[in-house]
Order: structure tokens, then sequence, then C-alpha cells
């Protein structure tokens, strides 16, 4: 009789402790991608720009310093990475193509999640959709099978479009536009997606989720309240050197540009980059928000943390702004995991990887059997021996724009980035 009410007893004690509707060794997945982020980070040896909760999951998690993207744009990267396999198994190479229309049975990330008894939901911006135009829906490129919830955050900068300044009037995703807004940040898209993802934190905490949250920033327009701006003074911003024969001595694919980054003034040069970085810490101050209630509910002792960005991003290097060229600053992304039982806690790897490795590493670390012919590596190996290297070798390509020299599709290119070198040819080495 003891015996029976002794093991009752425990059994009570065993369902009642936080956490006991896990089954042993399932983790959690906090997602958290950022749109159009480069390097120019603290914690990436940028000595101005202030990122102190990346720097500080990165003091928690393993930094990655030689990620790499496998399409400089937003809807081929983020489907890439989200099924696992290269741009050309995708076959999405544009910000128009769905994936489910050449690749309908692929099994995206949270997918798998979901299919394995996760409660997996998105905050924001996760697969593409065009910023600001469709900022507050789901757009066209969200992908359904994906989610149990969606959440379409929008905020005042929707709102105050008439007060950005643009390149190209009545435009302001495609071309360099800002705006120091007015109020606070819980005003803001990004403020608001925080929030909401909290909020998902607060009601799910005990139960296995896999939670992606999708920020805006740095994007354009660079929209951020003004106290951010006034952390980059122009006089203090360097700009990159102009070289104006460039295009006379690289392969046309390398420089082809917007016709309205031509002649682009010292002022406003500074401005851009000040509105980027103020996007940048802004952004980063919502990212501390989500770090704040992962300590609030001892969510680090059996949740996985993986940030990145869809690709990198142009402030004037080699005379190109924004994405969409296979130059280190395009191509080459943040990227820092943390995993409870890493080894490799608060240091770096200098090992080449991908954004395409993301899909098996966590699944590797949560134990699912993702599928079989998925193009990425686990970097499990990595975050056990920081010192290990998976690959020799990472990849990206890109498709540029029809100027000198292009045939009527424009340039194609792939590039080979190892830890010395970086290896790329256009159209098959025909246009350099």
């Amino acid at each position: 009789m003891f015996k029976s009410i002794a093991c009752f007893i425990l059994l009570l004690v065993t369902l009642f402790q936080p956490g006991a509707s896990y089954a042993e060794g399932k983790y959690n997945v906090l997602l958290i991608m950022s749109d159009d982020l480069n390097n120019t980070l603290h914690c990436y040896g940028d000595p101005l720009v202030q990122s102190p909760n990346i720097d500080r999951l990165a003091e928690r998690g393993m930094k990655f310093d030689r990620a790499y993207c496998q399409y400089p744009l937003c809807n081929p990267s983020r489907s890439s990475m989200m099924t696992g396999y290269l741009p050309d198994k995708t076959e999405v190479l544009s910000n128009q193509t769905h994936f489910r229309t050449t690749i309908p049975k692929a099994v995206t990330l949270p997918q798998l999640f979901k299919e394995n008894g996760y409660y997996v939901a998105r905050v924001g911006k996760i697969f593409h959709y065009g910023v600001p135009r469709e900022i507050g829906t789901s757009g066209v490129m969200d992908d359904p099978p994906s989610w149990d919830q969606v959440v379409n955050p929008r905020g005042r900068d929707k709102d105050d479009e008439a007060d950005i300044f643009t390149l190209r009037p009545g435009q302001y995703g495609g071309t360099l536009s800002w705006l120091a807004a007015e109020g606070t940040d819980d005003e803001q898209t990004d403020g608001i997606g925080a929030a909401e993802a909290i909020e998902i934190l607060d009601r799910r905490h005990d139960q296995p989720f896999f939670l992606a949250v999708g920020f805006y920033r740095p994007h354009t327009p660079y929209v951020a309240p003004k106290i951010y701006f006034n952390l980059y003074p122009l006089n203090q911003l360097k700009l990159a050197p102009i070289q104006p024969t460039l295009d006379q001595v690289f392969p046309a694919a390398l420089m082809s540009h917007k016709k309205e980054h031509e002649d682009l003034t010292d002022s406003l040069r500074r401005e851009a980059i000040q509105a980027y970085h103020a996007s940048t810490t802004f952004m980063d101050a919502q990212l501390g928000k989500l770090l704040d209630a992962m300590d609030r509910h001892n969510l680090w002792e059996n949740t996985i943390v993986v940030f990145s960005s869809d690709h990198g991003y142009h402030l004037g290097e080699h005379g190109l702004w924004q994405k969409m060229s296979l130059f280190e600053e395009s191509a080459r992304v943040p990227l820092v995991i943390y995993h409870p039982e890493m080894k490799g806690a608060g240091k770096s790897s200098g090992s080449p990887v991908e954004l395409v490795d993301v899909y098996p590493t966590v699944a590797d670390l949560c134990g699912l059997d993702a599928p079989d012919d998925l193009s990425g590596k686990s970097l499990r190996p990595i975050l056990e021996d920081p010192s290990a290297i998976v690959q020799k070798a990472a990849l990206t390509q890109v498709s540029r724009g029809k100027g000198r020299g292009a045939n009527a599709e424009g340039f194609k290119g792939y590039s080979i980035r190892t830890d010395r070198y970086r290896y790329t040819e256009w159209d098959g080495g025909k246009e350099g």
C-alpha cells in the first residue's frame, strides 16, 4: 500500500514539474530572421555599430564568421533556406516564383516540426513578401502548410510612408529610402512583432514549439525612431572610396547597378548609412526583448536559437548599394546558433557554412528525420568543436541585370568561397 502511494506521489511530482510535457531530449526552436542585415555588427568586429543583443546571443551561442547565403535576394534565399535546397533545385531565382510551383512536395523546416507534433508559429517575414507593400499581410509567398499560427504585424511605419525620403518618388522597398520616425519602438512593425512573439512564448513556453520571428529591418525603407539615428552622427560615418573607373576594369556583370545610385552626394551617402545602422540597432533592440523572454521563462535549458539574415548588403562598397552581387558584402551573412548542450558556447567558427545548412542542423539537434536529399549539412560537429570543418567551401549564385554586354536574361554568376579565397564565374566564365 505504502509503495503504491509513493509511486502515485512520484507520478504527480513528475507531471507538474516545469517542462514535464516535453519528451526527453525534445527541444524548442526559436528561429529569428533579420531582413537585409549584413555583418557590420559589433560582434563581427565593427567598431561603430551597436548590436548589444546580437552580441549577447553570440556570447551564449556560436558565431559563424564565414556564413553565406545561397542567393543574395530575399525570395530565392529564404526559399532555399526553408526548404533546404540550393536555388538551382528550388528553381526560385526571383521574387516572383513560389517554391510550391516548382517543388510542390517539399517539406519545409517548420513543416517538418509541425508534422512531428510541435506547435509551429510565424510572426513577421520568414518566407518572402514585399516590404513595405505587404507589411501587415501574408503576401503571396507565404506557405500555409508550414504553420499552425501566423501573425502579420503592422506598425506606424506603414502609416508614415508619406514622410519617408526616397531616391525614387513613390517607391520605398527597392531603392534607398529612410525615415527618422516619431514615436516609440512599440509603435513600429518590428516592435509590434516582438510583442506578438513574446505573447506566444508566454502562452506556449511549457509545450514544444517552433517559433519563427521575422524582423523587417534593416530592409528599406530604413525606418527607426529618432533616438537610433542619434547614435550615429553623420560626421563619424566613413564612406567607401569612389572609383569611377571600376566599370571599365571589372566585368559588366559585377558592376551593373540601379541608375538612382549613380552620383550620390557624400551627404546622401552618409544619411543612407546612418539610417541603415539606426535600423539595425533598432531591430537589435527588438531581438533583446525576445532574449529577455527566454530568460524569464528559463527557456535556455530546452530551446535552440538560430539568428541570421537572408543575405548581406552593400553600403557603397565597390560602388554598389543594397544586394544582388557576389561580393563578400552581399553574399556573407551573420549566423549565430545556440544549443543547450553545445560545447562551443561563446566561441566562433571559421568554417565556411551556408544558410542551407540550417535545416539539417536544427533537425539533427532535435532528433528529427529530415528529407534525405537536402543540399546542406548538419553543423552539429562545429557546435561540439569550433575547430571542426563540415565543408571546404560555400556556394552563392545570382543573376544580375542587363547591363553592358548582357544577354536578354542578364548575367548568371556562381561564386565559391573557401576559408581563404573566393572564385567567381559569370556565364560559365564567358563574362569574367
